[in-house]
């Protein structure tokens, strides 16, 4: 007991009462509950992540807009897609499919 009332006399009469309240309260605020420091750099890390992965995703759909517009303005273009990627063929019409290893 006499410890602490030496470090209480040394340290603490020295502070102002006001300060030692405001550090207290900014040491609690910053550290304790729903909406802490560490809480709130979490979340805004997640909301970058979502930003990046939006703006991602619009770029594929411009990408795949501009590819379907050119599919429906060009039917040889659309004839050539559905042969290369789903196999298909005029009737009468050999494919080989070749297989890389």
């Amino acid at each position: 007991m006499l410890q602490i009332g030496n470090f209480f006399g040394k340290y603490i009469s020295r502070l102002n009462k006001y300060w030692l309240v405001t550090i207290v309260f900014l040491l609690i605020t910053f550290t304790v509950g729903d909406s802490n420091l560490y809480v709130r750099y979490k979340y805004e890390e997640k909301i970058r992540e979502l930003e990046r992965e939006i703006r991602y995703y619009r770029k594929e759909v411009e990408v795949n807009q501009k590819k379907l517009d050119d599919l429906r303005a060009n039917k040889e273009r659309m004839e050539r897609y559905a042969r290369e990627e789903f196999f298909m063929k005029k009737p009468g019409e050999d494919i080989f499919i070749i297989v890389d290893k």
